[in-house]
This record gives C-alpha cells, sequence and structure tokens, in this order.
C-alpha cells in the first residue's frame, strides 16, 4: 500500500528533483507548470490529430504527443508567446520527432535488408560478419554521444557535412574535425577486426 502513493503521486512532487537539474526557483517552476498546462489544455487535440495522420495507430499518436510535451517541458523557456507561435512550435517539435523516428526505422529497414543479402550471398561468413558489426557498434559505444552521432549519420545515414551541421547546428568545420577524431579513436580499436583501417 505504501508503494501505491508514490506510483500516482502528482508531478508536483517532483519539485525538488526539477530545482537540482534546472535550478529554477519555485515561482519559475509554477511559471513553468502553468505554461506548460496551458499549452497541453490549447493544444493537445490538435497535436493528437496531427500525429494520428503521422502514425499507425492511437497509442503510437499518444506517445508522439506525449514525445512532444515533454520537449515542451525540457525547453519551457524557447517556447514563444502567442496561440498561433506556440501550435506552430509545438507542431514543429512533433514533426521532428517524427522524422526522426522515421529515419530510424528506415536505417534498421536498410541494416535489415544489407543483414538478409549478406545472409543470402555470404552464408559462411554471416557469423564473422555479426561480429564484426557488433565490433563497429560496441566501438562506436566508445566516443562522445555528439562524435558518434555525427559519425552515424555520415557514415550509416549517408548525410552529407552540410547537412549534419544544419541539423546539429554546428559548422562544417566541426563536423569535419569530429569525424576526424571519430576515425583516430576508431581505428586502434577496430584494426583487429578489420585489418588495415584507414
Amino acid at each position: 500500500m505504501s508503494a501505491q502513493p508514490a506510483l500516482a503521486a502528482p508531478v508536483d512532487t517532483v519539485a525538488p528533483v526539477d530545482t537540482i537539474e534546472t535550478r529554477d526557483t519555485t515561482a519559475e517552476q509554477a511559471a513553468r507548470r502553468s505554461l506548460l498546462t496551458a499549452l497541453f489544455d490549447a493544444h493537445e487535440e490538435r497535436l493528437y490529430r496531427l500525429a494520428r495522420r503521422l502514425t499507425r495507430g492511437p497509442h503510437d499518436a499518444h506517445d508522439l504527443v506525449q514525445d512532444t510535451f515533454f520537449k515542451a517541458a525540457r525547453s519551457w523557456r524557447s517556447i514563444p508567446a502567442g496561440a498561433a507561435s506556440e501550435e506552430a512550435w509545438l507542431v514543429r517539435v512533433l514533426v521532428n520527432i517524427r522524422r526522426d523516428q522515421w529515419r530510424k526505422a528506415a536505417v534498421r529497414a536498410r541494416s535489415a535488408v544489407t543483414l538478409r543479402a549478406e545472409a543470402a550471398t555470404y552464408p559462411s561468413t554471416l557469423e564473422s560478419s555479426l561480429i564484426t558489426k557488433r565490433a563497429v557498434w560496441a566501438a562506436l559505444d566508445v566516443l562522445h554521444p555528439r562524435r558518434r552521432a555525427i559519425v552515424v549519420m555520415h557514415e550509416i545515414e549517408g548525410l552529407s557535412r552540410a547537412a549534419i551541421a544544419s541539423c546539429l547546428g554546428i559548422n562544417i568545420v566541426t563536423v569535419s574535425w569530429h569525424l576526424s577524431m571519430a576515425r583516430r579513436e576508431l581505428k586502434p580499436l577496430l584494426q583487429s577486426h578489420m585489418g588495415d583501417v584507414r
């Protein structure tokens, strides 16, 4: 019975965690709570209708709307004032989240096709292929998250340096630097699996 109130506790009871993470004052927390409540009341139905059209089912649509409001809660100070501006900002966030989901699904689909093709073409090397793929992903996990994201976007998703720079809001030179540093970091980790890595 003591566990049940903890599960059903209102969001307001986690204010100390918010205070630690964002250093918000009590007044800022109240303002954020008020803004998010007003945003949800004003725009949730519209966002759900849009999410329903972008997803396969109601559960996915609810998850998408929830992710949108979670992003709004994390970036509440960047939400523009005015109903039309708020709605445009929320729609943009929802569409960006959904686009990221589509990209991930496309990468998974391409990877699955590649794995199936490799298995059909080279059945004797399937095990070595899987070992190599695991080694590559383990090596990528060692990289700093931003650097790993840049490498994945460039090498796996095939995005140009300019597209990555635009997406992450950084210079093309910074993207090139991260790619260069990542290659340096990955080379010793992958040499035993890949032979001579450039």
